[in-house]
């Protein structure tokens, strides 16, 4: 009797509830990774194809930014949006290495999962994948070069790497703006060189081509001029920044006014005219020529402004309004009677412009901008947006390389000479950590396997050479030309990246990897709670449209 009651399964969950357990749980979950790593496994590289992801309301997202994809992708199991947190961090953190970070997770997982079955213990791989990846970020700065801000050429290949295969058409072009525009709105503060990439605004406007695109050593606001007599452009502009409503704003208190002859209407209306008019009297007596407000104008008050040869813009977003505060050196004032020219920015020009029909004001010729705007133009709205994505990985990369001082090649070439003094490490750690760490050297080569097989080579022909190659002497820069389809120096090959992608995308894989293989136990919610989906035959983690799980 005590036999059968130690044997009889204890329910202590609600009725509807599910649960996997044990090595059904990670062969879910790593099942689950490998299908999102895999969806965008053939973006890598500049010869790695797009994707396109329609949404539920039609709209169309044409892209090979692995960051981009995941996000637009509808994935609901809980490890799939584990995958995508990486993707998002790798963004977030280093602009750049997306795909790089997403792929690394899911075959570290697929490793993972050999292992498993030759029955080692999760534990004892999560333990050599953690003296891996500390292993691997220690030899990517020992084979890394230093880089200087001043470096201009070798800061626009990183760049021209960065965009290539998403802007390729112009990304020289490009990436000559990207560096012209990081170098502008750094700063130095105590020795240490600081970016804020928020301040390169992209402005977005269909028409022409890429090779239009153009930086503003300024700000362009898409907004235009308030009143029609107000001149179209202003020389040598002393511009005024004000984030109150030029308006008179009625009494916050319930008020009530009683007027009881058309004379005291009139009366009534006269004063609001003149408190209009003495706010533009503030704004010209402080010496400004343009002002930017960022609530609303007053039809009367346009007219005063108008009258007195002053340039207005209204409704100017809180982010634009920053920028040309960083742009002219001008201050944001709240109150309009404290607005004195100590206030007021400077610009060469500030100037209407149509852009593809509609008005743009721009502020340009600014004295030491720290913040600028890239006008990013397209013959169609996947191309700018695409462009866009591609702009925002070069700043990203830029960025990121004047930060650490410290760039890598790409190609591939980083990954296997990692993976093989890896394979060197194992052998001094022994035990069954070992059979980890090897499989997280193989992990490595899937970057130059995928380079490889996207330039249509022989992925293990390839990946041979490629080994051999970097036994000899010098060949530690030797990778994958994709439009060669051949193995070079891509130092020589001038393809750069910085650390910080490398390490970051080490880091997020690997944390993500041992996560997922910790976890023995799945317990989802009753049905009544539309809890996560479970994964399991026949809807593998509801990752909309029907995804391959090759």
């Amino acid at each position: 009797m005590a036999q059968e009651q130690m044997n009889q399964q204890v329910v202590f969950l609600p009725e509807g509830s599910r649960r996997v357990l044990g090595r059904d749980a990670q062969r879910i979950n790593i099942l689950i990774a490998k299908a999102v790593a895999n969806a965008v496994k053939s973006t890598l590289g500049p010869k790695g194809m797009d994707k396109m992801i329609v949404s539920d309301v039609g709209d169309i997202t044409i892209s090979n930014d692995g960051a981009t994809i995941l996000s637009e992708m509808s994935i609901d199991h809980p490890a799939g949006k584990m995958m995508v947190e990486v993707a998002k961090t790798q963004d977030t953190e280093v602009g750049d290495g997306t795909t790089t970070a997403v792929v690394l997770a899911g075959t570290l997982l697929e490793k993972a999962e050999k292992l498993l079955d030759d029955s080692i213990h999760p534990s004892l791989i999560i333990k050599g994948y953690r003296l891996a990846s500390q292993k691997a970020v220690e030899i990517y700065e020992s084979i890394s070069d230093p880089i200087v801000m001043d470096d201009k050429k070798s800061l626009k290949e990183i760049a021209v790497t960065s965009m290539t295969g998403k802007a390729a058409e112009s990304s020289t072009e490009l990436a000559e703006l990207v560096v012209k525009a990081v170098m502008q709105v750094a700063e130095v503060s105590e020795g240490k060189t600081v970016i804020d990439s928020d301040m390169i605004k992209l402005e977005k406007k269909q028409g022409g081509s890429l090779g239009d695109s153009q930086l503003i050593t300024g700000v362009v606001v898409d907004k235009e001029i308030v009143h029609t007599g107000m001149p179209k452009t202003i020389e040598k502009a002393r511009i005024a920044l004000i984030d109150r409503a030029l308006e008179i704003k009625g009494p916050e208190t319930d008020t009530k006014i009683q007027i009881t002859d058309p004379s005291q209407m009139e009366s009534f209306l006269e004063q609001e005219e003149r408190m209009l008019s003495k706010m533009v009297q503030r704004i010209k007596e402080s010496g400004a020529t343009v002002v930017f407000c960022q609530k609303g104008i007053d039809d009367i008050a346009q007219h005063f402004l108008a009258q007195e040869g002053i340039v207005a813009v209204r409704r100017v977003k809180k982010s634009d309004m920053d920028a040309l505060a960083k742009a002219t050196s001008g201050k944001v004032v709240s109150r309009l009677e404290g607005l004195s020219k100590d206030h007021l920015g400077f610009a060469a020009k500030v100037h209407e412009k149509k852009v593809s029909g509609d008005s743009m004001v721009f502020v340009e010729g600014c004295k030491n901008p720290k913040s600028v705007t890239l006008l990013v133009r397209g013959g169609s709205e996947h191309v700018i947006d695409e462009a866009e994505r591609a702009l925002k990985d070069a700043i990203g990369a830029t960025t990121a390389a004047i930060r650490s001082g410290r760039v890598v090649t790409g190609g591939g070439s980083t990954e296997v000479e990692v993976a093989m003094q890896l394979r060197n490490f194992a052998k001094t750690i022994g035990g069954r950590e070992q059979l980890a760490i090897e499989s997280f050297a193989d992990s490595l080569e899937i970057i130059p396997r995928t380079l490889a097989e996207t330039a249509g080579m022989d992925p293990i022909d390839s990946l041979v050479a490629l080994r051999s190659r970097h036994l000899g002497k010098g060949g530690k820069y030797v990778g994958v030309d994709v439009y060669k389809a051949t193995l070079v120096d891509m130092k020589l090959a001038k393809v750069l990246e910085p650390l910080t992608v490398k390490t970051q995308a080490i880091k997020s894989a690997s944390e993500v990897a041992e996560m997922l293989l910790r976890i023995d136990d799945i317990i989802a919610g009753t049905s009544k709670s539309k809890g996560p989906p479970m994964g399991g035959p026949g809807g593998m983690g509801g990752m909309g449209g029907g995804m391959d799980m090759d």
